[in-house]
């Protein structure tokens, strides 16, 4: 097994946690002395880890962009002057929230750097490799650290981002690219684009390795794009508030997405009692940054689902603890349907569970007084009684794995969105109704 560091990442646990506390409290220091947004919410006398989450209060989005209405546009949550700043990044808006908006330095982003090589090291990249980046190069961090994570492990980088989909499908063929990083969603688009020009990505290109971020995303999308591909794809993780990457999938064993904990102290907390919960329970990620000396973020709630498992369980040496299956869901995306709880995952199962359908669109509507689903699937170009039967053989299958019956209706081809960013799937639409 190699790493990316192996110091860092075999430490013993005694050492990484006495490391976690002499970093916190470098940090809570700083932001102490630095930031009027922490001044007032840090607690004085912390001793211990067990004592900061004790009393140190959890921070919430709403509490960011308080601190940034009162002083756009960063407001008082930076620990350092934003003249320092060497790049302007935000959150993607998918929510439909304000955005948070972010500065780092220089030297925050040579640790998010060194974050992405980490994932992408232990993912089995190296200096000989040429590497595709395709994202929107703009102000969602997205894949900017990956980017230069490729040109520091000493890959040959193509950026891919503005360029229309039968371009990168050319140059992933054309120039034998070995490592691709992207949205899950994006990765699809590539599938059917290479479809369309009769291109097969398997045999035609020579894609290995797939970075996949920004979304969750159902077993069923990332055993597709594998196979189109004949590629490994593994998982990684990062938010603008937390600043870098905190977790990628272990190569060892599937599904384990490590926790850089030398740069990151996660909890997981009960989503109602906001009481810790134990390994292999589900809870709410809970995120301290250690190193980010720009925009520092303690205890941030993060509305993320995740279930944390112990170290040993993974095997690979390292002494990280990791996150089965990485994010699982958010609790913002969960929406209660007739007493029934659904997230975009869950329709995105059993909508690619079809090999027909090549995208989709669902919305919650109400109908006659009655939420319902409503899904919109492009699927070429059936028609007839054959469009008829797979609308019925989709809702049945909806209703099984889920529980509600939906609305089902194919889409003209080509007519649904694509995006190189997050993709939003699920639309409530209730309000409408009212509005």
């Amino acid at each position: 097994m190699e790493y990316w560091n192996g110091t860092a990442e075999t430490m013993p646990r005694e050492d990484l946690e006495r490391w976690q506390w002499r970093r916190l409290r470098r940090a809570l220091d700083h932001a102490r002395h630095s930031s009027p947004f922490w001044a007032e919410r840090i607690p004085d006398g912390i001793t211990s880890m067990a004592d900061y989450t004790e009393r140190m209060p959890l921070l919430y989005k709403a509490d960011l962009l308080a601190a940034q209405q009162a002083a756009p546009p960063y407001g008082t949550w930076p620990s350092l002057d934003p003249a320092l700043g060497v790049r302007h990044h935000q959150t993607s808006g998918t929510s439909g929230n304000p955005p948070v908006r972010t500065f780092d330095t220089e030297r925050d982003w040579k640790w998010i750097t060194d974050t992405f090589c980490t994932a992408l090291y232990n993912n089995g990249v190296r200096s000989h490799h040429k590497g595709l980046v395709s994202f929107g190069y703009g102000l969602f961090a997205g894949f900017w650290g990956m980017h230069y994570a490729l040109e520091r492990i000493g890959c040959t980088v193509v950026p891919a981002g503005g360029l229309d989909s039968r371009t990168v499908v050319r140059l992933l063929v054309d120039y034998g690219i070995e490592v691709l990083g992207l949205t899950p969603s994006y990765a699809m688009r590539l599938i059917e684009t290479a479809g369309e020009m009769g291109v097969d990505l398997a045999r035609d290109a020579n894609v290995q390795i797939i970075l996949a971020g920004a979304e969750p995303r159902s077993d069923f999308t990332t055993h597709t794009i594998e196979q189109a591909f004949g590629a490994r794809m593994f998982n990684a993780a990062g938010t603008t508030e937390f600043g870098a990457v905190f977790m990628f999938e272990c190569p060892s064993r599937r599904n384990a997405c490590h926790i850089i904990e030398p740069t990151v102290i996660e909890e997981v907390l009960h989503p109602e009692t906001r009481q810790p919960v134990g390994y292999g329970e589900e809870g709410v990620r809970v995120t301290t940054g250690l190193w980010r000396e720009s925009m520092q973020l303690f205890r941030h709630w993060t509305e993320d689902i995740v279930v944390k498992r112990p170290y040993s369980e993974c095997g690979c040496g390292r002494t990280w603890d990791f996150l089965d299956g990485g994010i699982l869901r958010r609790v913002d995306d969960m929406r209660k349907i007739r007493g029934v709880s659904v997230t975009p995952v869950m329709i995105e199962d059993v909508l690619r569970s079809f090999p027909e359908v090549t995208e989709f669109r669902s919305s919650i509507r109400t109908v006659r007084g009655l939420d319902t689903v409503h899904v919109q699937a492009e699927a070429g170009g059936i028609s007839g009684e054959a469009a008829q039967a797979l609308c019925a053989r989709i809702a049945g299958e909806f209703k099984r794995e889920i529980g509600i019956r939906p609305q089902v209706e194919l889409a003209p081809p080509g007519s649904l969105p694509r995006t190189k960013w997050k993709a939003a799937r699920l639309h409530d639409e209730r309000h409408l109704a009212h509005a």
